[in-house]
């Protein structure tokens, strides 16, 4: 039974195709070596795509080549089929790889974790190791220059704010002092105007009191003029008027005598006096 098993997997695996992947596996080999990535990445894939070969090695060796030759997006794609890895060097191999190529890209966050699951495949991984501890510092100092960052951005917005703050103050202030000043103005004009308007009331008031005195003075002067200044002035000549004070003086004493005579008459008898 033994035997019949050896001679069915002879006939099923070809010779030919095995001493051909072997012999293309050490031609790659030699290419990746000496450092002709281009041709070692050609045969690999030759090994892998057309030989069929699914060995870590040379999948491995496939994704180096890819690398080297800073061919990002096959590299990635050939380390991630590798995560998968049974073999725990090769799996952290692979996630610290991934690691390096996240770095590169500034993706420092993506990065640590790929070297903190390379160390969880292997913790001996040294390389993985240091890799991990100065993406987390930078990480830090990252971290720690954003929030300067963000502080110093703060500090500018609160300054800004300041200073609009005091200059809204101050020109609230200069509003007030203008409005304050207009005020003053408008009252100090006001009051000239009320002074002014009190004082031209004076004024016609005194005209009035002076006008109304001369008046006065010309009405005295009037009436204690001379009689010829005032026959004058009634258009009389002097002779006529001394015909009318005539008559006047004469029609006085004949009143009088009139009265004179009512009082001396005889009172009745048996009257009384009163």
């Amino acid at each position: 039974m033994k035997y019949l098993f050896l001679i069915l997997l002879t006939l099923l695996i070809d010779p030919t195709k095995i001493g051909k992947a072997n012999a293309a596996k050490n031609k790659a080999k030699e290419s990746y070596e000496r450092g002709d990535y281009k041709t070692a990445a050609e045969q690999y894939r030759t090994l892998t795509d057309s030989l069929g070969v699914k060995e870590d090695e040379v999948s491995m060796n496939l994704a180096h080549s890819y690398f080297h030759l800073n061919d990002t997006v096959q590299a990635q794609h050939a380390y991630l089929s590798m995560t998968n890895s049974a073999n725990p060097s090769y799996k952290s191999i692979s996630h610290q790889q991934l690691g390096i190529l996240a770095h590169r890209q500034g993706k420092l966050e993506e990065a640590l974790q790929y070297f903190k699951n390379a160390l969880k495949a292997n913790p001996k991984n040294e390389e993985a190791s240091y890799n991990y501890e100065m993406v987390k510092k930078k990480l830090e100092e990252q971290k720690k220059q954003e929030q300067q960052k963000k502080d110093d951005q703060n500090k500018d917005q609160k300054e800004q704010k300041d200073n609009k703050d005091q200059k809204d103050n101050k020109d609230q202030k200069n509003k007030e002092d203008q409005q304050k000043k207009d005020q003053q103005k408008k009252d100090k004009e006001q009051k000239e105007k009320q002074d002014q308007e009190k004082k031209d009331q004076e004024n016609k008031e005194k005209q009035e009191q002076e006008k109304k005195e001369q008046q006065d003075k010309d009405q005295d002067k009037k009436e204690n003029q001379p009689s010829s200044d005032k026959l004058k002035e009634m258009k009389i000549s002097e002779e006529k008027a001394k015909m009318v004070l005539e008559a006047m003086k004469n029609q006085e004493i004949q009143y009088l005598q009139q009265n004179k005579r009512k009082a001396t008459k005889p009172r009745s008898k048996g009257k009384p006096d009163w």
